[in-house]
């Protein structure tokens, strides 16, 4: 019995043993394999770094209050409510979208005119002519006969004889070296430039310093003449000259505020009555199709010259 117990207990052990060595060893967790980074490409440190940066933000968007709604723009102020003291003034004695004749307009403009000085009284006319065409490109000449309200200061390019003509008449500068030297040193000290036929080559090489400032004599205009003392006279008389803009406006000055309303209605007749003689036979439609008059900073006046 005693040997039996002994071998029971031996096959205890080893049946012990062979449990041991059969049961599975438990294996330590592994640290989370960190993700490979390589030079380019999307797993590079920067494509990374952009991608963490981009999800970020998406985040910040999702998680971002509402937006409020846009506010409404206030609407633009008209150009009476952007205008000084004065001139709002001047504009509330006009009613809205009437029509003046063009004597009541000049009354009217004399009387509100908003500056301290003696202002100029302008006449603004919307021709139906086309510019581009040579016969409706209108340019024209008048003497208006209240005067311009402007000392005029005249030089005339001629000989001898025209130059003393030219001086009794009035000139300021006239002659042909002492002109031309000054034009050489670029001087120009005067407004109008008369200038006969035979001395006009002269003037070329100075063509692009007189055209731009429109002091370039043309025969349309009467600057280029023989008859020198006959153009300064009307020069100094009040002789002006218009032309219609690339929109086909003519713009005037017709005389000063202090003129009073006898001289400048007629220096406005004259030029309505020229403008209508000016009217081109290819023109089709209405001629004349606005016109104001105003002072300067004052508010225009609708008139009706038709």
């Amino acid at each position: 019995m005693a040997e039996a117990k002994k071998k029971t207990k031996k096959e205890e052990l080893k049946e012990a043993e062979l449990i041991v060595e059969a049961a599975p060893v438990a294996e330590e967790p592994k640290e989370t394999e960190a993700k490979e980074v390589t030079k380019a490409g999307k797993r590079s440190a920067k494509a990374v770094r952009e991608a963490e940066q981009k999800e970020a933000k998406e985040t910040r968007k999702k998680e971002a209050p509402a937006e409020k709604p846009a506010e409404a723009k206030k609407p633009a102020r008209s150009k009476v409510e952007r205008a000084g003291k004065k001139y709002r003034e001047a504009a509330q004695k006009l009613e809205k979208d009437k029509i003046y004749s063009l004597n009541d307009a000049l009354d009217i403009a004399l009387k509100t005119s908003p500056t301290k000085f003696d202002a100029t009284v302008e006449m603004h006319i919307n021709l139906g002519v086309d510019p581009r065409q040579a016969d409706q490109n209108i340019r024209e000449t008048i003497i208006l006969p209240g005067g311009t309200g402007k000392t005029i200061r005249i030089a005339v390019l001629a000989d001898d004889e025209g130059a003393k003509e030219a001086s009794a008449a009035g000139a300021d500068i006239s002659g042909s070296e002492a002109l031309l030297a000054k034009l050489d040193k670029e001087e120009i000290e005067f407004d109008v430039l008369i200038a006969t036929p035979a001395l006009m080559p002269k003037l070329g090489k100075y063509a692009r310093m007189l055209g731009p400032k429109g002091l370039m004599p043309n025969p349309k205009s009467g600057t280029v003449t023989n008859d020198v003392g006959k153009a300064v006279t009307e020069a100094k008389a009040g002789k002006v000259e218009y032309r219609v803009d690339q929109a086909g406006i003519v713009h005037l000055g017709i005389g000063k505020v202090s003129f009073g309303l006898d001289k400048i209605k007629q220096n406005a007749d004259a030029v309505v009555a020229s403008i209508k003689n000016a009217k081109p036979a290819s023109t089709k439609g209405n001629y004349i199709k606005s016109a104001y008059v105003t002072t300067t900073m004052g508010p225009g006046i609708k008139v009706d010259i038709s």
